[in-house]
């Protein structure tokens, strides 16, 4: 049997109809950029997250960057971020010539809030959260933190669509809530898309303004922007999978259960889940320490899986001129050299996933 890590068809299969429909809607209109399809969609994201204001935009990085952008941070300005999350996080910050101050993670992948505090400095701006795998991170001590020390919190929350932290959605935490709406996440669209949500309206005219070249009226250009602009198209194609996001996130957590119940194996962790978070298992992580063998040993049985992620930014060759060696963050570097993730994905049957779990609970070092 061949498991791929990753299957998309499988969902555009199930709902093909509506995505038709809807492409078809938008090819008829003849209005293709920031038209009806953005501002429903807008809306219907910000009911969905809770928070007041959505802003669409071209990719989850765009939205990282100009979060931190509208801000006003930048030049010698310092951001406390993960130190094991995906490098589109540090890019957010880099963009703006701010400066990334990394902090290990927890058990649970997410950021330690216990090593926040003595990350701050003088020229702290701002915390960085990352609900990474789809797990949402211990913000109400995070929420403790910036309050007292008066920092914004910016949430990237590219695989955490849908999860929550104590009954609250991720994203609606801090300032911004920064989504990625790339085709393999839980929201994703048929090709690159993102947005913002936040419950500050200047906050969210400033990114309105900033995504179409810093202008509110056409060729009026009141600040520096960009072109970042989600598109008719994407747009449609996200109202549709918006509707069908809680089924197919209770899919993805009853996978993840038959993995955590299905395999022994003593040789590999299982992932945990925090009191009061929820994950929607944007991947499922494990952790082996003989991890390039078990890697090997599934992929010669016909099993795919991925490293998220064998490099920490930290250590990124675009990084060198921060100055870290290897050793710098153990802990992020140990789950570097450990983590795979497991074939999930909609549209997995049980057969094929009990043959990852029998291959797993096979193999030996």
């Amino acid at each position: 049997m061949q498991i791929k890590c990753n299957v998309l068809d499988r969902q555009f299969q199930m709902y093909q109809t509506e995505y038709e429909e809807a492409a078809l809607r938008v090819l008829r209109s003849g209005w293709y950029v920031l038209g009806n399809e953005v501002r429903q969609f807008e809306q219907e994201f910000a009911e969905f997250t809770g928070r007041k204001y959505c802003v669409g935009l071209n990719s989850g990085l765009d939205a990282l960057i100009m979060s931190v952008r509208a801000l006003g941070i930048g030049k010698g300005d310092e951001v406390i971020v993960q130190a094991n999350t995906y490098i589109a996080t540090v890019l957010g910050i880099t963009e703006n010539d701010a400066i990334p101050v990394f902090v290990e993670p927890d058990e649970y992948f997410n950021i330690d809030a216990d090593k926040i505090e003595q990350a701050i400095t003088d020229r702290t701006k701002a915390i960085m959260v990352t609900h990474l795998y789809g797990q949402a991170s211990n913000m109400t001590p995070i929420m403790e933190i910036a309050q007292r020390y008066h920092l914004e919190i910016i949430e990237d929350c590219a695989q955490s669509h849908g999860a929550c932290f104590g009954g609250r959605m991720t994203g609606t935490f801090g300032i911004s809530g920064c989504f990625s709406f790339y085709p393999t996440k839980n929201l994703g669209a048929f090709g690159d898309a993102g947005a913002i949500v936040t419950d500050d309206a200047a906050f969210a005219e400033k990114i309105r303004m900033m995504r179409n070249y810093g202008s509110k009226v056409k060729y009026h250009n009141e600040i520096e922007g960009v072109n970042s602009r989600l598109d008719e198209m994407q747009a449609a194609l996200l109202r549709v999978k918006l509707t069908h996001l809680q089924e197919l996130n209770d899919e993805r957590k009853v996978l993840a259960k038959r993995y955590s119940d299905g395999i022994i194996n003593p040789e590999i962790k299982l992932p945990g889940l925090r009191e009061k978070a929820e994950s929607i298992y944007h991947q499922y992580v494990v952790r082996c320490a003989e991890r390039e063998d078990l890697q090997r040993a599934l992929e010669q049985n016909g099993v795919q899986t991925q490293i998220h992620y064998p490099i920490p930014p930290h250590l990124a060759k675009c990084y060198a001129f921060l100055g870290y060696q290897r050793g710098a963050y153990p802990v992020t570097e140990a789950y570097a050299e450990s983590v795979l993730s497991l074939p999930l994905y909609t549209g997995m049957t049980f057969a094929e996933q009990d043959y990852v779990i029998e291959q797993i609970n096979a193999w030996k070092p």
